[in-house]
């Protein structure tokens, strides 16, 4: 793989994760500036900013991860604490999620709790920096506890998956501070591993867990230092060698580039064909966007969960086999679901297709918000689509109830560093105008030809369909684009342009709105938000005979709670009757639920729990298990909010009566 030399320094870019590089080949890139000021996001992001954030230092002071920060520096005495060798990753990653809160802070809006969180930050990356070594490693579990073991467990070890996410936070603080203390620590880390690793260095090897690819790639964009981004490159294209053995489960059985489906670990998977898609874009290499998009495709189609979770096994945390997606034992981890968010969005810049962030705004929505308590203050690690009546919880990190904190934790700051950089993933520029991809209050920024333009957005969506875009700036009488994305789901839309409606359609899911834009000129989408039935592909087996409800981009569930009388597992619905919609503002901070007919099934009098078939009997084959029973009304809330109430079951796949 070859990248284009380049003596120019780093251009100033997006305050976000990803700053593609100045000779990169993609169709879009990220809108200079997007701010999200109102609306649902904006509420989700300020209980992350006000209650998830700033109980994270706490968190991680209980769970040992700063004791072990100090041991490493020698200014702590006692046990190490924690069960695995990655707890440093934790703190990191809450460094990531603060960092990018600070920037917003950076931009005015600084208070006293701002304050408070710029003093934690910089107090945990004094204790970071104490940690390291002076050769630049630094990894507490094996500094303390298997010194003379460094890089010698690679499998396991997670020493350059820390070495990622440290390098994500250090990046993340200089793009929003402008301070330079936690990228040093990254880049003597970065040296380090430099140093051992590659062809023809002391260790030819890659880590069990990717990550560091792609926060190379993003320390290569921020310095401009090409060694970075070639490391990123060999240890791309080093899964699939059998350095580890082989193995499925750390993607290492076939080379990416000859992969014809996703398949092992599945936040592992989704990391690394993260970092391809940004090789992708630095290389312009054709073979290896072309296994990005066959291996995207092949997700989709046929391991994605309605919700857009990711994962069909509980062992390994693996995506399992094609059409194989079960719903009470669905892992859908919800850091697949951020993993899954990030790949797609690389995907939507190298590419500018549509259908990528079709994929984001469904996982955002669902697989990924519903790992996050609507008080911020407890999390979900998997995310299944059902939980059963009389459900045995096993606690810990597979609980299907909402937990304070976990023994890995790798997901609530996972959730954190998503939801304080959502503004990064609304928007993008091709230097012909401004592409929205994602529909929240707020403002955003392109440009055309060279010249700024901007547009505010203001929106209820996903309660009401309407999105309304005011032109702010525009470069004079020069016609430039911009264009709104039109979601899979939406059947029937309108468009009007200062009242006047505009005949056109959208083309590959782009509606591209081309003329000399006034200031002050406004813009209407209209989105039909009609309830819909959604049936799987007959070949997953699990809800063969089942429907899920949707509305928007919101997948809905029925829980028990709202239920009186029984449980859900002998709920059925009725398809003939009509869907209800109701806004309550008195529930669950604020959702639009869905009624529907249904009935519950007089449970049968038989002991066994299956019944003959009788095929020469029609009739008596159509109704075995009997039907019967008491006809009720469903009533189903947002996936995304489940679990916020009390304990009980829940389901998203609906048996049609």
């Amino acid at each position: 793989m070859t990248y284009p030399a380049s003596d120019e320094p780093p251009r100033p870019g997006p305050q976000g994760p990803v700053r593609l590089g100045p000779f990169a080949r993609t169709a879009l890139r990220p809108s200079p500036t997007a701010r999200i000021d109102d609306g649902f996001w904006s509420v989700r992001r300020d209980v992350n900013a006000n209650i998830s954030i700033p109980q994270g230092p706490a968190l991680l002071e209980s769970a040992g991860n700063l004791h072990d920060l100090r041991l490493a520096a020698g200014t702590a005495t006692g046990a190490y604490r924690g069960q695995y060798p990655f707890m440093d990753s934790d703190v990191y990653k809450w460094l990531e999620a603060a960092s990018w809160e600070l920037a917003h802070h950076q931009q005015g809006t600084g208070d006293a709790r701002a304050r408070r969180l710029a003093d934690d930050v910089e107090r945990i990356i004094a204790l970071v920096a104490e940690a390291q070594q002076d050769d630049g490693y630094l990894n507490t579990w094996f500094q303390v506890t298997r010194d003379d073991a460094h890089y010698q467990d690679l499998r396991w070890g997670h020493e350059l998956y820390c070495a990622g996410h440290l390098i994500q936070a250090a990046v993340a603080h200089h793009r929003s501070t402008g301070r330079s203390g936690l990228l040093d620590v990254a880049v003597r880390f970065a040296d380090q591993i430099d140093s051992v690793f590659g062809h023809g260095k002391r260790i030819d090897g890659i880590d069990g867990h990717p990550e560091v690819e792609t926060a190379l790639v993003e320390l290569f964009r921020e310095t401009g230092e090409r060694r970075y981004l070639d490391l990123a490159g060999y240890f791309v294209d080093s899964h699939g060698r059998g350095l580890l053995g082989s193995e499925v489960y750390c993607q290492d059985r076939v080379p990416l580039r000859e992969a014809q489906n996703v398949e092992g670990h599945a936040v592992r998977q989704l990391y690394l064909l993260a970092a391809a898609a940004d090789l992708a874009a630095e290389s312009g290499e054709a073979e290896l966007l072309r296994a990005n998009e066959r291996l995207w495709q092949a997700m989709t189609a046929t391991k994605t969960h309605i919700t857009g979770g990711l994962g069909a096994h509980h062992d390994e945390e693996d995506f399992g086999d094609p059409y194989e997606l079960p719903n009470e034992r669905a892992y859908c981890e919800t850091c697949a679901a951020i993993a899954s968010i990030q790949w797609s969005w690389r995907m939507a810049l190298l590419t500018g297709h549509a259908r990528y962030s079709d994929l984001i705004e469904r996982t955002l929505f669902n697989g990924f918000l519903a790992g996050v308590s609507l008080d911020g203050e407890r999390w979900l690690y998997v995310n299944p689509l059902q939980v059963r009546d009389g459900h045995t919880d096993p606690g810990g990190d597979q609980s299907a109830r909402r937990t304070r904190w976990f023994r890995c934790a790798c997901c609530p700051p996972n959730v954190m560093r998503l939801l304080s950089s959502l503004q990064h993933y609304l928007a993008s520029t091709d230097g012909r105008g401004l592409q929205i991809h994602q529909y929240a209050s707020g403002r955003l920024t392109g440009d055309a030809f060279g010249m700024p333009v901007v547009v505010s957005v203001h929106t209820n969506y996903p309660w009401h369909g309407r999105i309304t875009l005011t032109v702010e700036d525009s470069p004079g009488d020069r016609p430039w684009t911009l264009a709104l994305r039109v979601p899979q789901w939406c059947e029937q839309y309108s468009v009007q342009v200062d009242g006047a409606a505009v005949e056109t359609r959208a083309v590959q899911g782009w509606l591209r709105l081309e003329r000399s834009w006034r200031q002050g000129e406004v813009v209407l989408l209209d989105l039909d938000l009609e309830p819909r039935l959604t049936r799987a592909d007959p070949r997953v087996d699990a809800v063969r005979g089942c429907v899920a409800i949707e509305r928007g981009p919101l997948v809905y569930c029925l829980e028990q709670v709202d239920h009186p009388g029984g449980g859900l597992d002998d709920v059925l619905i009725d398809t003939t009757r009509p869907l209800a919609v109701k806004h309550r503002p008195d529930l669950l901070g604020g959702v639009t639920v869905i009624a529907a007919a249904g009935q519950r099934r007089t449970p049968a009098v038989e002991a066994a729990h299956w019944w003959p078939y009788r095929a020469a009997d029609p009739v008596a084959a159509a109704t075995d298990p009997p039907a019967d029973g008491e006809r009720i009304e469903l009533t189903a809330v947002p996936y995304y909010a489940w679990a916020n109430r009390q304990d009980g079951s829940m389901r998203v796949w609906l048996p049609i009566l």
